[in-house]
């Protein structure tokens, strides 16, 4: 970010413009406009807002906004990031060398194979046509269909 400011204050001082001219020029707060030129990304709450002032104040320069955002944004990743590059790429260099890598995230669960599948749905089918005879076996007594009257004797 201090190269981004640099460059800002390099430019709009050999331009002759001063910070006054670009804040009312940009409608921008002057402090704003001095942050961005140290380099003091903390002061602004937006991180979205900071890009756009970045973006205005450098085609107001007429510097390319583009390759400065891409800047920016490599020196956000940077300083946002949690594992600095140097450790991701010196990591991916080792995973090359090795054969496997095993994670417990990337391990797929044990699936049961088709046959014991196969034999559940036999054993359940085996299961309800048991209980079907034992019902019909309940009901018929004697080759004859009996009925809760019939069966009760007096």
């Amino acid at each position: 970010m201090d190269f981004i400011g640099s460059l800002f204050k390099e430019t709009r001082e050999s331009s002759g413009v001063s910070l006054n001219e670009a804040s009312n020029d940009l409608d921008i707060k002057k402090e704003f406009l001095i942050n961005i030129e140290e380099g003091k990304i903390g002061c602004f709450k937006d991180i979205f807002e900071l890009k756009n002032y970045i973006i205005n104040y450098a085609k107001y320069l007429g510097l390319d906004s583009d390759k400065l955002i891409d800047r920016f944004n490599e020196y956000m990743f940077e300083y946002t990031s949690k594992i600095p590059i140097k450790e991701i790429e010196k990591q991916a260099n080792k995973e090359k060398t090795t054969n496997k890598v095993v994670s417990p995230y990337t391990i797929k669960p044990h699936k049961y194979s088709r046959k014991y599948y196969i034999s559940i749905y036999l054993v359940i089918i085996l299961l309800v046509i048991l209980a079907i005879i034992w019902s019909i076996k309940q009901i018929t007594i004697d080759n004859r269909t009996t009925s809760v009257v019939s069966y009760v004797e007096f």
